[in-house]
Order: C-alpha cells, then sequence, then structure tokens
C-alpha cells in the first residue's frame, strides 16, 4: 500500500476514464469541438467537470460563481449539477470563446441558469459584494489569469457562504511551481497563492492532483 497518491499511465487513466467517466455527449461534443482551438490547453480534463458536479450536489448548491469561462465546459458540467432555479454568474472577458459556451449552454437547456457577466471579473466581483452578496454563494470555480488569483479568492470567499466551497484550478501548474529555478510571473504568482492558501485559517484546504492541480477551499464558520 503506498502513502502518496497513485502515478497514472496512459493506460491506467484510461482504465479510469472506462470505469468512472459519465460524459454527457454535449460536454463531449463542446470538449471536443475547444480541442481544435490553439489555446485547447485551457480546457478542464472531463473527469475534473465531473468531480466538480459531483462537489456541487454534494453541498446542494443553487447559488455558483465561475470566474473564467473560456468554452464553457466547466459551466456546463456546473449548470447540469444545480437544480432547475441555480444560478451561476459567469465572469469572463472574451466574447469569442463565450460564444461557444453559449452555444452549448442553449443548446443542453441551461442558458437560463446562467449569467454570463462579460467585465474584468474582479469588478464584478467588487459589484456583486456592493450589492450586499456577500455570504450567498455556495460554491465558486476560479479558472483564470493566474496573476490575479489571490485577488479573485478573497473577492470569492467574502461571497461564499459559511460552508461554501471554493476550487481553484491549475494550482500544480505541471509541476512548475515545485521548481525553484521556473521564475515565470504566472508561476511565481501560483506558489504565492499556495502559500498563503496553506497558512489561510479561514478555510478547510486540500490539494489534489486532479487534472492540473485542484484547490479545495471550504469557508469556515
Amino acid at each position: 500500500m503506498s502513502n502518496r497518491s497513485i502515478m497514472l499511465t496512459d493506460s491506467l487513466y484510461e482504465y479510469m476514464s472506462d470505469v468512472s467517466l459519465r460524459e454527457s455527449p454535449l460536454l463531449l461534443a463542446l470538449r471536443e469541438e475547444t480541442s481544435e482551438l490553439t489555446q485547447r490547453s485551457m480546457q478542464i480534463s472531463p473527469e475534473q467537470g465531473q468531480f466538480m458536479a459531483l462537489l456541487a450536489r454534494l453541498i446542494g448548491a443553487r447559488r455558483c460563481l465561475e470566474v473564467g469561462v473560456f468554452t464553457g465546459y466547466s459551466s456546463l458540467a456546473t449548470a447540469l449539477a444545480l437544480p432547475d432555479d441555480g444560478r451561476v454568474i459567469a465572469c469572463d472577458v472574451s466574447e469569442e470563446w463565450t460564444a461557444v459556451a453559449r452555444r452549448y449552454w442553449q443548446r443542453a437547456g441551461v442558458e437560463h441558469k446562467i449569467d454570463l457577466r462579460l467585465a474584468p471579473a474582479s469588478e464584478t466581483l467588487d459589484a456583486l459584494v456592493a450589492e450586499g452578496q456577500g455570504g450567498t454563494f455556495d460554491f465558486a470555480f476560479i479558472d483564470a489569469d493566474k496573476t490575479n488569483y489571490l485577488a479573485y479568492y478573497e473577492r470569492t470567499l467574502v461571497l461564499l457562504r459559511t460552508g461554501g466551497l471554493v476550487l481553484i484550478d491549475n494550482t500544480l501548474w505541471s509541476g512548475r511551481v515545485a521548481d525553484p529555478e521556473v521564475a515565470d510571473a504566472d508561476t511565481v504568482a501560483l506558489r504565492h497563492f499556495n502559500e498563503v492558501l496553506h497558512r489561510d485559517e479561514r478555510v478547510d484546504l486540500s490539494v489534489l492532483p486532479l487534472g492540473d492541480g485542484l484547490t479545495l477551499a471550504r469557508k469556515r464558520g
């Protein structure tokens, strides 16, 4: 029995997908369309989308935040997991990429659940706080520009209810965060972000080797 997470070979990953993944035809179609883009590396993995949907169901999420939409895979997976009166406020700045997302939201019948706000995410989050929506969201996902992760996290924590859950993507950054020789702006920002969260007593914390590293933080009372 190992005392650390198992290494995933290609064959083991395929096996895991075969016995676990329940990707809907629309999610698969969106993932395949996104794979044709030059920015396809920004797409989360299907098992991560399924895990997010499971977490949203587990905590009974109704009000969700998403910082960074891209072509909409994560928001679609989340919206499909919500009850009909559930809502996702989705923040992005790209009309081009979110136009793809809108098509799939509409085809899936969840467009009414997703409130897309095309503006810098910090502005949208600040506006929600100013409107008195602090402590009213159940679930959040951050997957945007890495140098602003800490700013997004702080605003999201204000907006989450006690017991609410925020997921942050790319926190292992293909291993670059563990290499002191790597000092580009994104890596340095993620390394600092991980260190700050490790010391943050406002949350319960877990970092998982899922996708490119997924951090889970639950807001304490």
